[in-house]
């Protein structure tokens, strides 16, 4: 093993957190700017919004922690490398992948419920119109 794979995978983790810390922090103004109508006027709708962003916040955090650990599993597999421990390297690596292969799923599963928390929105506007 060389040390192209894991520096690859360094630069694509370190993108992939970066993602992730953006959409961490959208959401966290959403959260804020809802809880603060919610106060203002309590609906349903948006107690479910803010739920539903409550999860998605939650899941980011583990996306995010799994993502560091892998970053860290390829640094140290990459230093493994360099002091020529092979195997341990490429034990390291593959268990910085399962990491990451995790991560990525989870993070398929909060662009799931984020569909869920559009389907809320929407309803709302279809009440609205309702009511008119």
């Amino acid at each position: 093993m060389n040390l192209t794979a894991p520096a690859v995978l360094l630069s694509t983790t370190s993108l992939l957190l970066l993602a992730y810390t953006n959409r961490f922090l959208a959401i966290s103004a959403l959260v804020r700017d809802l809880s603060a109508k919610h106060r203002e006027n309590p609906q349903r709708v948006l107690s479910a919004q803010i739920k539903s962003l409550l999860q998605r916040i939650n899941l980011i955090r583990d996306m995010q922690a799994l993502g560091v650990l892998s970053l860290l599993f390829v640094v140290l597999s990459m230093f493994l490398i360099f002091t020529e421990s092979q195997k341990p390297a490429q034990i390291i690596f593959g268990c910085g992948l399962v990491l990451l292969m995790i991560s990525l799923s989870l993070s398929t599963y909060e662009i799931y419920i984020s569909t869920h928390a559009l389907n809320i929105e929407l309803k709302g506007l279809e009440d609205l119109k309702q009511e008119e």
